[in-house]
């Protein structure tokens, strides 16, 4: 089955010019991760697809066209394969969560709403996997 044969998830609505809050995200960012509870999925890597998308405080300061001034998706990107490489997560839930309190951690993200696919499971499905959302405490 083709990747994008299948469009089943509606596009969220997070950007809200009313509110000064901008939507950051990295769709379909595919990676070999350790990840499952059986031992064959602790012997061998598994493909894994992460969404994340993010509600971001635009605040009072100007972009300035400089990259300083914004949540930088490579870095999160970077963030997300350090998660992976400190070692073997058994559970999907497990990565999300540590994927959504790495996101968190920077003050203007309000919420963090992070999806984790396996891509190799059933036979008869593109993936399985888990979505969730999270909401900074701090702000």
């Amino acid at each position: 089955m083709a990747l994008n044969s299948i469009k089943n998830v509606a596009p969220l609505k997070i950007a809200d010019a009313g509110d000064k809050i901008r939507h950051v995200f990295i769709r379909d960012f595919l990676v070999d991760c350790s990840i499952g509870i059986y031992s064959h999925e602790k012997e061998h890597e598994q493909r894994v697809r992460i969404n994340v998308d993010l509600a971001v405080r635009e605040g009072q300061k100007a972009i300035d066209d400089n990259i300083q001034n914004v949540i930088c998706y490579e870095q999160l990107a970077i963030g997300i394969e350090a998660i992976i490489a400190e070692g073997h997560v058994n559970l999907v839930e497990t990565l999300a969560e540590k994927i959504a309190e790495m996101c968190l951690q920077q003050s203007e993200v309000l919420s963090a709403r992070v999806r984790v696919e396996k891509l190799d499971i059933l036979e008869s499905a593109e993936s399985v996997g888990v979505e969730i959302e999270r909401f900074n405490s701090q702000v």
